[in-house]
């Protein structure tokens, strides 16, 4: 169901984000989630009117069995759409019951971003997923301005989908997206992101998941070109017994900033983690990484596991990288390690001792490292060529 701003579930959460961002005023270094973000640029996306152009994006032909809706802030992605079995739109009531849960169980209720989103929003995309749905593609391009959307999924009991999240942008633009998950025992999400730009739009995208015991969350985020970019998986698994997985891999080149922000929490026993973030900084840029890990005393039998790897690809990059772990359960498995390099000396003497070029090794050694995160994406995402474009976002 796509919401208008007329709409009576929008409207009130239009009204309080607005309130809230009048009594919180713009983020400051003083807090520390946002101590090395460039806050100037953050200032500016502020002042961007709201529902810019959505430009019609370069997007490939959609894939054969694949349902691919389009949200650009305004018109209904539902219109002339004809959803598979298993995938409905939440009804009105329903929607007054779900939306805004995740995020209170996620500890997103006052955060500034979704203040922003939540302020500005005029279009929602809520549905429910019962059985074995096939892929689904949404996909969000923007040419001007900023464009506000938000996405609701309940996920019931058993049920499995494939999902990807497209964004693009080109010019001064600026995406704020909010999105909710709830994933029912034994469900099954595999969930992509790929978000790609020109060097000037900006992304802000938050995302609340919350795991019921049994389900599986599989998460990949695949993100170059940002001028300003900030993406923020934050996921709670409900009395234990679930298993998350989180890959990511953000590009940045020229002056571009891009921060990734995660934070899981286990409110129960026997859950997993599975977490790799990879950060290639070339030119002046800046990439951020905070993972924050929090197991409380009733989540015993944890096991957790989350790697921080990193490229400096110039001399002038910068990349920070904060792994957070909050251990107060007794029985666990928790490890974490951060690793920040360069390309290394002894892998490309090895590839141009067997003539390959400098240029060409540099751009194999390249190549292999983000496609280990690339390949992570759902299978219909080959579509779009992800690993073409973000090699195509590092400047030679």
């Amino acid at each position: 169901m796509a919401v208008s701003t007329g709409e009576h579930v929008l409207a009130p959460v239009q009204q309080r984000g607005q309130a809230a961002l009048g009594r919180l005023g713009l983020p400051t270094r003083k807090q520390e989630a946002w101590r090395l973000t460039n806050l100037s640029r953050l200032e500016a996306v502020a002042r961007m009117p709201v529902n810019g152009v959505a430009t019609a994006s370069d997007a490939p032909p959609c894939l054969d069995g694949v349902v691919r809706l389009v949200l650009d802030g305004v018109n209904d992605p539902l219109e002339g759409v004809t959803l598979p079995e298993g995938l409905t739109p939440l009804e009105p009531k329903e929607l007054e019951l779900a939306l805004g849960h995740t995020l209170d169980r996620c500890g997103l209720s006052d955060d500034w971003l979704v203040e922003f989103n939540h302020a500005s929003a005029q279009q929602l995309l809520a549905l429910r997923v019962c059985g074995t749905v096939p892929p689904l593609e949404i996909t969000m391009a923007a040419a001007s301005g900023l464009i506000p959307t938000r996405v609701l999924l309940v996920v019931e009991e058993k049920a499995q989908l494939e999902l990807l999240q497209v964004f693009s942008g080109r010019g001064e633009a600026a995406h704020s997206h909010l999105m909710e998950v709830h994933l029912g025992q034994e469900a099954q999400l595999n969930h992509g992101v790929l978000a790609c730009a020109d060097g000037v739009a900006a992304l802000f995208a938050q995302l609340a998941v919350e795991q019921e015991p049994r389900s599986t969350y599989n998460f990949t985020s695949v993100v170059q070109g940002w001028s300003l970019g900030r993406i923020e998986p934050r996921v709670v698994q409900v009395d234990g017994q679930a298993s998350t997985t989180l890959k990511g891999l953000a590009v940045a080149d020229l002056e571009q900033q891009l921060a990734v922000h995660t934070w899981v929490c286990f409110e129960g026993p026997d859950g997993e983690l599975d977490q790799l973030q990879k950060c290639l900084a070339a030119g002046r840029s800046h990439t951020i990484f905070n993972g924050a890990i929090n197991v409380p005393r009733k989540a015993q039998r944890t096991n957790a596991a989350q790697l921080s790897r990193n490229l400096l690809l110039s001399d002038r990059a910068r990349v920070d990288t904060k792994p957070e772990l909050e251990i107060v359960a007794d029985d666990v498995r928790c490890a974490h390690g951060a690793t920040v390099s360069q390309l290394q000396e002894d892998e490309l003497f090895y590839l141009r001792s067997r003539g390959i070029g400098a240029s060409d090794a540099a751009a194999l050694l390249l190549r292999g490292a983000c496609q280990e995160v690339v390949d992570l994406l759902p299978t219909h995402a080959s579509a779009w060529r992800p690993l073409e474009r973000v090699l195509a976002g590092l400047a030679s």
